[in-house]
């Protein structure tokens, strides 16, 4: 008998496959003390969470049967992945449960906004009819502008050409074909901003992504537009968007999180232009069903030694593999990682080749990590060692890998090569006895470069005094440079200048560079 612990409240429909199965003993306990879940966790084989239950280095020692964790949610911030991962424990989440629950509070949210229907209401709590101060706007014929094309943005794009609206969209990994194929229109960020009457988003918080809707974008938007945010808090930021309610370039927003939650004493709530809603996208009684069921199939698989659909951490291996493998975790990681910040275009193809004392050892484990390097620029932490082929699958990318006895010199070489719809590019990185991990060639130049810190890559022609330029102009903007390497073909011909250097180029310095006579490219990035 197999015995599984569910700490947190979940709906009791979505576990129906654990509670029927005859070989489950399935406990559901969501008061548990931490000295008690200590206890409870001893002697099962699996572990149901939501948010609630934080499951640490020492829940995990102190389970010793324990095969599999499953989220019942898409966030694992409460869950140590680590220590999952060295105590090969599987840990799975529900990616898919809340798309349609979102999408549809997007549509509401959108409805709502649209014909002022909760201030309409309120004002009717209030015992006045007012019909005049609440003329709305119709949806037929207006952009729908959508900033992240995933599973839930193309829910809500079909629900938006229901209503006969026009959809723009813009996402990393969309191009015209497959916008076509979709039957949405597909545009850059600032196409999408500029030509937006309402302006939804539906993309991960990361770095990139972070007030990616800022006073700048804001500035690009019609006058009267409308904004959405049901996905992230800190996608839109929220003093640009208060002022620029306040001024009138926009005409009102639909908010369903926020940076900081609870937000109940917000500033935009004070606004009669802004409705919001406490973070409901997935809160239907169906959508907590679909990520209780998700999870309770994933369980069922492992504790009958089936496969997971939805793993989280990356897979076990045996030692002996992980002792070879290890040591190029960061190499390949983060060669993926420069590739995805220098290359143009929508991504296609990534090729990855091994070569040398790689040519015996099964080096899938690294072109996932890879992959995750490249992927991970615009979907930060959705993207992991396990998933990253399903996800370049769902994307439409295609991955491949070969292996050769060429090493080109070295005794470990591992090349990765991107090609997307406007170019191909590649890099080659390998293990240098006591030195670590170096960058070796990129594209067809020979360079000598530590894949880690603050990088700025400047692709010129090869002509004196653009090395001086180049360091004179980050003096003045008080950018110290640690270490140069340049590559060239030919004297005189196409060269690449990679420096690493004490802090990121940012701002006015980054356009100034670019400035500078024979400079083609200039990239600044931080691995």
């Amino acid at each position: 008998m197999h015995r599984v612990l569910i700490s947190d409240p979940l709906s009791e429909d979505g576990i129906k496959p654990l509670l029927e199965a005859e070989d489950i003993e399935t406990i559901m306990d969501s008061s548990l003390s931490h000295e008690q879940l200590l206890e409870a966790v001893s002697s099962v084989e699996a572990l149901i969470v939501r948010s609630q239950t934080q499951v640490t280095r020492e829940v995990i020692e102190h389970a010793p049967y324990l095969k599999i964790i499953g989220r019942a949610g898409v966030g694992v911030d409460n869950i140590d992945l680590d220590a999952a991962t060295e105590n090969g424990v599987i840990v799975v989440n529900a990616p898919d449960g809340n798309t349609i629950s979102t999408a549809e509070h997007t549509m509401a949210m959108l409805m709502s906004l649209a014909r002022n229907i909760p201030q309409a209401y309120h004002q009717l709590q209030q015992k006045r009819w007012e019909r005049k101060k609440f003329v709305g706007v119709e949806l037929k014929d207006k952009v729908i502008g959508i900033v992240g094309f995933g599973r839930i943005g193309r829910e809500v794009a079909q629900r938006a050409k229901g209503h006969r609206m026009k959809v723009i969209a813009f996402d990393p990994f969309l191009n015209e074909e497959k916008a076509e194929k979709a039957g949405v229109l597909h545009g850059s960020l600032e196409e999408v901003l500029q030509q937006a009457d309402f302006l939804t988003v539906h993309t991960p918080l990361i770095e990139k992504t972070k007030h990616l809707i800022n006073e700048e974008a804001i500035s690009m938007m019609k006058t009267g537009a409308r904004i959405l945010n049901c996905a992230r808090g800190g996608i839109v930021e929220e003093n640009a968007l208060y002022e620029a309610i306040q001024s009138g370039k926009i005409a009102g927003a639909a908010l369903d999180v926020f940076e900081e939650e609870p937000a109940t004493d917000h500033p935009l709530l004070t606004l009669p232009e802004v409705i919001a809603t406490p973070h409901l996208g997935a809160s239907t009684i169906e959508a907590q069903e679909n990520v209780a069921t998700d999870v309770s199939y994933d369980i069922l698989e492992v504790l009958h030694g089936g496969t997971v659909r939805n793993p989280v951490n990356l897979p076990s291996v045996s030692s002996e593999m992980m002792e070879k493998l290890s040591p190029y975790f960061n190499l390949s990681e983060r060669l993926g990682a420069f590739l995805s910040k220098v290359v143009e275009g929508t991504l296609e193809r990534v090729n990855v080749y091994y070569s040398g004392e790689l040519l015996d050892v099964d080096t899938m484990p690294l072109t996932r990590i890879a992959v995750k390097g490249i992927l991970a620029r615009h979907l930060g932490s959705r993207v992991n060692d396990v998933n990253a082929f399903k996800t370049a699958a769902d994307k439409g990318i295609t991955i491949a890998e070969q292996k050769s006895t060429r090493t080109k010199g070295f005794t470990n070489l591992v090349t990765v090569e991107v090609e997307t719809d406007q170019e191909k590019r590649s890099i080659a990185g390998t293990l240098l006895n006591g030195l670590g991990a170096r960058i070796v060639q990129f594209d067809h130049y020979s360079i000598d470069v530590v894949p880690e810190g603050n990088l700025v890559v400047i692709h010129h022609t090869d002509q004196p005094g653009a090395i001086g330029q180049v360091g004179s102009l980050l003096a003045e903007h008080n950018v110290n440079i640690a270490t140069m390497q340049v590559g060239r073909t030919n004297e005189g011909g196409e060269a690449v200048m990679v420096l690493t250097v004490d802090k990121p180029v940012e701002g006015n310095c980054n356009e100034e560079l670019a400035q500078i006579a024979n400079i083609k490219q200039v990239h600044c990035l931080t691995i």
